[in-house]
């Protein structure tokens, strides 16, 4: 991947993690560190929980990385089928920058509807019922397969690496730059949890979506036209 690339995915997950990822998880967060997380307990008890909540929602992210990069690689099987692939993913990460700022209902729908399934209520019940550091781990297992708009994104990102590898990378890195905004709202339940930087960073964060939206419109088209010119000159040569 291109060092660009990687910034871009930092600063996005970063900002988009003390914006949108707070907004949408804050109250598991919350509800987890007020049920499970005691008082008495000492600080580095509290800490590991925290890391192991932190750790599982990495291990969910990584994995759905790595089967939108396998889709990705199936997709991408010939020239034209990459540039479409391109073209797709900038499509949706413009939709979904878009989204994020308020401008369409791209994600409205799509964003709480796993939440309300009996499995995932049923499990979740139980899991915050249970003080273990296993149950911390489980319990951000499930909250990275909940549905989110920064998760879309970053998932269509992995797509687009056409690679397993690449993709379950992005994903990783995402999930990693997550943890820091999630983690101090745990030890400070409350904390950005109502503050105007959330909507700085997350309007920063969308626009920086958007962009890398229009960037890969730009390198499908590219592609588009390097793979067409060059189908024309082997015709020419040919005659």
């Amino acid at each position: 991947m291109e060092a660009f690339s990687i910034i871009s995915i930092i600063s996005i997950a970063l900002l988009g993690s003390f914006g949108h990822c707070i907004g949408m998880c804050g109250g598991i967060v919350v509800a987890y560190t007020s049920m499970k997380v005691k008082a008495d307990d000492s600080k580095a008890k509290q800490i590991i929980a925290h890391l192991a909540y932190g750790f599982g929602r990495v291990t969910s992210y990584t994995f759905l990385g790595a089967i939108f990069g396998l889709l990705g690689s199936v997709i991408a099987f010939t020239n034209s089928t990459k540039a479409l692939l391109f073209f797709v993913t900038g499509v949706l990460m413009v939709l979904v920058g878009l989204s994020l700022l308020g401008k369409i209902k791209f994600l409205t729908s799509i964003e709480h509807s796993c939440s309300k399934s009996p499995f995932y209520q049923k499990t979740f019940k139980k899991v915050l019922g249970s003080s273990s550091f296993s149950s911390f781990y489980v319990l951000g297992i499930l909250n990275g397969l909940l549905p989110c708009g920064f998760v879309y994104f970053f998932a269509i990102t992995a797509a687009a690496t056409a690679s397993v590898f690449w993709g379950a990378f992005v994903m990783f890195i995402f999930g990693l730059c997550t943890i820091p905004a999630l983690f101090i709202l745990g030890f400070f339940a409350g904390l950005f949890k109502q503050s105007k930087l959330r909507d700085i960073f997350i309007k920063i964060a969308s626009i920086l979506v958007i962009i890398m939206g229009i960037m890969m419109l730009y390198k499908g088209f590219m592609f588009y036209t390097n793979q067409t010119m060059n189908h024309e000159m082997t015709h020419e040569m040919k005659h």
